[in-house]
């Protein structure tokens, strides 16, 4: 039988983290007082205005921008803290006044009631990889519109390119001789072009800094089992481990619904109305795989790339691994057979793909 949680700590704190001011409410479980106040943001401070409170202490604040520094200061200090998913807050829908107060005592109510979420907490060196990870996703941003600017205006003159794939050597080349008779047209130019140079200098180094990790640390052997799967590069499959963090939080059906892939839905009574993707969740994570199960559309070969990972990682890993790319694959001749729309399957085969992912990144070597 299930068994509800129970609130164990005499005093519940409630924390409205900001990168200036925290605003704290605690709750005496015993006395029912009510205790407010406002502090700073050093965690000296905050550590020692919950040690004048009555003990023990359990403290709540929601994950946002100022980071887990807090709730590790506080744990390395005996004292529990839930960092809490913002999206899961129960929220009185009536309420339509907010301010900092309100919202440290709503997350300390929460957290006597065992009513929260809570998001896992990542170690500093985790911490480190995903911020590496998420630089180099801003570096491909930054190329890809830096492109777009250089692109559109050659285009504004006219200029086209046409003599094969864009953004090759043979097209930087051409890139290259291009010149222009205004000195401003020309200046502008040479900055756009300027700007793609230096930012795929800067995205080819965060490549091989994470390619030199995903090699030699704590993340290496789920890179290599999530690895044996299509379209999971060791970029793809470093993001991955290091965005998704504790995999076993999740199964294989819940996996789906962390990163926003599964159908958002409108049902009451006897009607049940399905609609788009909820696509909350890691972004990132969502991106990866929907770009990952493009690759499960051709026939399934393994040839030498899929060999040479497959030899990396162990055989249980490779055997589960051939089975995931031959599902997706017969999956996707099946939404071919019945002409679904490619964009439509492509979003089921990366649901699914989450799936595998998840199988492997469990699986014990």
């Amino acid at each position: 039988m299930w068994e509800a949680p129970v609130f164990t700590e005499r005093t519940s704190v409630g924390l409205d983290v900001h990168a200036r001011s925290v605003v704290a409410a605690a709750i005496d479980g015993v006395t029912g007082e009510l205790v407010q106040t406002r502090l700073t943001p050093s965690h000296e401070h905050i550590r020692s205005w919950l040690n004048g409170l009555h003990g023990p202490v359990a403290v709540a604040y929601e994950a946002g921008p100022t980071g887990f520094g807090l709730s590790r200061s506080l744990t390395a200090a005996g004292i529990r803290c839930e960092v809490v998913a913002p999206s899961k807050l129960q929220r009185p829908s009536g309420d339509r006044v907010k301010t900092d107060a309100k919202d440290a005592l709503h997350l300390a109510r929460l957290l006597r009631l065992d009513e929260y979420t809570s998001v896992s907490i990542p170690s500093v060196e985790q911490e480190n990889a995903r911020d590496l990870v998420r630089a180099r996703e801003d570096a491909r941003g930054d190329l890809m519109r830096a492109r777009h600017r250089l692109s559109k205006l050659l285009l504004r003159q006219g200029i086209v390119y046409s003599d094969g794939k864009a953004w090759t050597g043979a097209h930087e080349a051409w890139l290259r001789r291009q010149r222009f008779d205004g000195p401003a047209l020309q200046m502008t130019f040479e900055s756009d072009f300027d700007a793609v140079l230096t930012v795929r200098a800067r995205r080819d180094r965060l490549d091989q800094a994470i390619t030199a990790m995903a090699a030699d640390s704590e993340f290496t052997p789920m890179v290599r089992r999530l690895g044996c799967l299509r379209g999971v590069s060791t970029l793809t499959g470093f993001a991955l481990a290091v965005e998704v963090g504790d995999w076993h939080r999740f199964t294989g059906n819940t996996i789906g619904s962390f990163v926003g892939l599964v159908p958002s839905e409108y049902s009451s009574g006897q009607s049940r109305v399905q609609g788009s993707i909820t696509k909350t969740g890691n972004t990132h994570v969502r991106r990866l795989l929907v770009e990952a199960a493009w690759h499960h559309r051709a026939r399934y070969v393994a040839g030498k790339t899929m060999r040479d990972r497959w030899e990396l990682a162990s055989p249980a890993a490779r055997a589960r691994g051939d089975a995931g790319n031959t599902r997706l694959h017969q999956r996707w001749a099946r939404f071919n057979q019945r002409r679904k729309r490619h964009v439509i399957a492509n979003v089921a085969i990366a649901r699914e793909l989450a799936g595998w992912c998840w199988s492997l990144a469990v699986l014990e070597d």
